[in-house]
């Protein structure tokens, strides 16, 4: 073995688990691949077409689908209640769990760790254990059919997100904080001129699993959002299943228009949802 170097031996039994899992894997995916095409190439057929063709190519394309979906139906005007509600959301998940996050690890106080747990105690409970409550308080507050109510409660769902922050502030050298504050810098100048350029790939991770989980949110946006010009994708797409046997045609292409922006996202930035949870585990 060469002095200063790591050799990582892996035996038979972790290559056979190895193999296992990627065959998992790989059969997940292909299944996963297989339903979004067979949906995009259902989204450019009749409905005629659909009923004796489901799984083939089109014998003739067209896009009177979505020009139902566009110009009928108003999804633009969905579509873009969700992108609005999205960035929005994930605007305060960024900020408030990372802000959170950089006062739990940087100061010392009595509560600290109790604090901490409470966070991770989130991970454990889904928001509908509480919906009854959060109901009570939202509508108190007139926050029933309001995008910036749903702001709220998307940005208050910051367990995993000031976790995560807080285990990659933590990895921080601490001759940063010290330099910073020597020069005279405040606790708000080192956090966004220090710690938050530090920590794009941390937020960028948070960002892009955020985005998925308030797109493709469905529960929520159906109790608080009940209004039809509030209507979000999710909520579009279960109108026309409400009636599936006659708008099956419009189903595929809804779906269709929901799944662009996640595919886009997650091919351009699923390596920085590694790179992001990974960096703060190691010290260099």
């Amino acid at each position: 073995m060469a002095e200063g170097k790591n050799v990582f031996v892996i035996t038979k039994r972790e290559r056979r688990i190895r193999l296992v899992y990627s065959i998992f894997l790989s059969l997940y995916c292909s299944i996963v691949v297989f339903l979004i095409f067979i949906t995009f190439l259902g989204s450019f057929k009749t409905k005629s077409d659909l009923v004796r063709n489901t799984l083939g190519f089109p014998r003739e394309f067209t896009l009177d689908s979505y020009k139902t979906l566009i110009f009928e139906d108003n999804f633009l005007r969905i579509f873009l209640n969700s992108t609005i509600l999205t960035v929005l959301s994930i605007a305060g998940i960024v900020f408030i769990s990372s802000l959170t996050a950089y006062g739990l690890s940087r100061f010392k106080f009595k509560y600290a760790d109790t604090l901490q747990t409470y966070f991770l105690l989130g991970l454990m409970f889904p928001i509908q254990l509480g919906i009854l409550p959060i109901f009570i308080m939202m509508r108190k507050l007139n926050m029933i059919n309001n995008l910036f109510g749903m702001v709220l409660l998307y940005s208050a769902n910051m367990s995993f997100p000031v976790f995560i922050f807080s285990v990659f502030f933590r990895t921080l050298p601490y001759a940063l904080y010290e330099a910073a504050k020597v020069d005279g810098a405040g606790e708000f100048t080192i956090y966004f001129r220090i710690m938050l350029p530090l920590s794009k790939p941390v937020i960028a991770t948070i960002a892009l699993l955020s985005t998925i989980t308030v797109w493709n949110d469905f529960y929520l946006p159906l109790v608080f959002l009940t209004k039809d010009n509030l209507r979000t994708v999710t909520l579009g797409v279960y109108r026309y299943m409400s009636n599936f046997l006659a708008n099956w045609h419009l189903i595929f292409s809804a779906a269709s228009l929901s799944l662009i922006p996640i595919i886009i996202l997650f091919g351009f930035f699923s390596r920085n949802i590694i790179s992001g949870i990974t960096s703060g585990s190691l010290k260099q």
